[in-house]
């Protein structure tokens, strides 16, 4: 991609973000907890893998 349009489409996407805040505050805190719930959960469900796996925990008795 071109540069220019790539910096325009940076523009665009901070210029949108910027707008979603202040027009309704609430809904974009609401969707940035999501979003951070999504990858805490992501990152501790990977730990949990890993640590079965080094473990030993993953049955087959």
């Amino acid at each position: 991609m071109p540069h220019t349009v790539k910096k325009v489409l940076h523009w665009l996407l901070w210029g949108f973000l910027i707008y979603a805040v202040i027009t309704n505050p609430d809904r974009a805190a609401d969707i940035v907890r999501a979003v951070w719930d999504i990858i805490s959960q992501g990152f501790l469900n990977i730990g949990r893998f890993f640590s079965n796996i080094i473990g030993g925990d993953g049955g087959g008795g």
